[in-house]
């Protein structure tokens, strides 16, 4: 069986820990291991969190007061993708943050936590990061999803 959903979500400090919750409930319902959940759920804090605050004004004067969230969970594998209109990414990974820098921290941390990350552009030229992990089961894990 395969899980999966997708968030519309306005640019604001309050949508965070919604979809960080969304998440985490999914995840214990299905039967991820705790420890798994909650290092999927810190790199999706990490990544809405850079959508809200660097995810606004499209490069052709446009502007856009969301970004989209959407978890797939698959098998073994969960991938996370957060996409927004910014400037997005020049297309190669960004470079690492210093411990003592103001910004680009938590892109870092995305790339601790997750087993595979991609930083690109959206269709529309917005930024994408999107982010994979493989999946522990609790012991009582449904059938289903094992």
């Amino acid at each position: 069986m395969s899980i999966w959903w997708s968030l519309h979500l306005r640019r604001e400090a309050a949508s965070v820990p919604l979809a960080r919750r969304l998440l985490l409930g999914t995840m214990e319902t299905a039967g991820v291991d705790p420890d798994v959940s909650y290092e999927l759920s810190v790199a999706l804090t990490e990544a809405c969190a850079n959508a809200v605050e660097h995810g606004g004004a499209l490069g052709r004067g446009e502007a856009t007061e969301a970004y989209r969230v959407t978890a797939y969970l698959d098998g073994e594998t969960c991938r996370i993708e957060v996409a927004d209109s910014g400037p997005g990414f020049s297309g190669k990974s960004p470079a690492p943050a210093t411990a003592d820098a103001e910004s680009g921290r938590g892109l870092r941390l995305i790339e601790e936590l997750a087993d595979h990350v991609h930083f690109g552009r959206t269709g529309r030229g917005g930024a994408l990061v999107s982010f994979d992990k493989i999946v522990k089961w609790r012991p009582d894990a449904p059938l289903a999803l094992t």
